[in-house]
């Protein structure tokens, strides 16, 4: 027999508490939380697969719980975390906190909230008599670009029964949304060549160099919101260039031997990005020719650090109908500008939607939250789940 919908509720409320005690913050390891996982499913005779990152401090794990037989659904949810650095927090960012009707805490909505429903209703699904299985994906470095779910996705296809759809729980406030911007992201380096800055023939800031990339970036971020198709579904409805970190030089009177900066592009479904960056690739490869004839251990390295495929929308795709039904949403078609792992899904030749609790607009924020509300919402969408499968 399923537990009621305010039991599940209470339920995944503490294992919400528990996830949100280990600090997976991306640069550190997410090894403690999967062990807590599998000890978890364990007790539940449900056998686990970890897929692990190169050099094994951090993992993937997938699961199966039911039949092992086609028409199956994937939940799927990563485990790490942005950082709380320099935040201004109420309250201990790893300590589960309910104010108000909230639940607070680092990782309540993006995305804790989603995987503490599905462990909390694990019970209900490997107690009950299911027809088809519902298959848990956890996955690792979302928050970096998305750098562990490849791996898994790709062992998934390759090892289990074709499942009916995937739903990634991203937080969507509990609606269905059916498709995502991509997201590329790139590392630039400038190494110059020190000299006093008073003697600028003898040397090369990199600073300065990097200023003048950075310019050709921020015009191609204008001419890409010149460019915005009013027709598009995504806010804002054009793709987005973003510089977010700068770090170069040491005194303000040497002239800079190195300068670094990080920057990322977002671009809807059909736009590729390596053409829209390819003038400024072009540039930087011409200022590089240019800074080595006079300083040959100098130049400018661009390195792309990560790439998401973006998320198609395919209307009326099995996965939305079925999310939609779970959901109750009987509302107009959704796609969001953040990224996420759905477009990797879909590219591994799944049908997958994105729905989980909580608002985008309170992750990576101080403070953040999961609504109580969502938290029920998203029991009730987790028995229906289980109903559907028994059947």
């Amino acid at each position: 027999m399923l537990p009621s919908p305010d039991i599940l509720a209470a339920d995944a409320t503490a294992e919400l508490a528990r996830l949100v005690a280990f600090d997976t913050t991306s640069r550190d390891s997410n090894l403690a939380l999967i062990v807590h996982v599998e000890r978890l499913l364990a007790d539940l005779g449900i056998a686990t697969t970890r897929v692990p990152s190169a050099d094994g401090s951090k993992t993937n794990l997938y699961a199966t719980i039911g039949p092992a037989v086609a028409g199956g659904i994937v939940l799927s949810g990563h485990t790490d975390v942005v950082p709380v650095d320099g935040q201004s927090w109420t309250s201990d960012p790893f300590t589960l906190a309910a104010r108000d009707g909230r639940l607070y805490g680092r990782g309540t909505c993006d995305m804790k909230g989603f995987l503490a429903l599905a462990l909390a209703a694990a019970p209900a699904f490997a107690q009950g008599s299911l027809a088809r299985p519902v298959h848990l994906a956890l996955s690792y470095d979302e928050e970096v670009g998305c750098i562990g779910a490849p791996a898994m996705i790709a062992e998934i296809a390759r090892t289990l029964p074709p499942p009916a759809a995937v739903i990634v729980g991203e937080p969507t406030n509990m609606q269905v949304v059916r498709g995502h911007k991509g997201i590329t992201s790139y590392l630039v380096t400038v190494t110059g060549h020190e000299a006093h800055s008073s003697l600028t023939h003898l040397g090369l800031s990199a600073n300065m160099v990097a200023v003048q990339l950075m310019g050709q970036l921020a015009a191609l971020a204008e001419r890409l919101e010149r460019e915005a198709d009013p027709a598009s579904p995504f806010v804002p409805p054009h793709a987005t260039l973003t510089i977010g970190q700068v770090d170069g030089g040491t005194a303000v009177n040497i002239l800079a031997g190195r300068c670094t900066f990080l920057f990322d592009l977002r671009c809807p479904p059909g736009l590729d990005p390596e053409a829209v960056l390819a003038p400024f690739l072009a540039e930087a490869a011409r200022c590089d020719a240019t800074i080595k004839a006079r300083f040959p251990a100098a130049g400018v390295s661009v390195v792309r650090r990560s790439t998401t495929p973006a998320f198609a929308p395919d209307p009326d795709s099995v996965a939305e109908r079925i999310a939609r039904s779970l959901a109750g949403d009987n509302g107009p078609a959704r796609v969001v500008a953040y990224a996420a792992e759905a477009g990797q899904f879909q590219q591994g030749g799944f049908s997958t939607v994105i729905c989980g609790p909580g608002s985008i607009e309170q992750a990576h924020q101080p403070d953040e939250y999961v609504e109580k509300t969502q938290i029920a919402r998203g029991a009730s969408f987790m028995l229906r789940l289980a109903e559907m499968l028994a059947n």
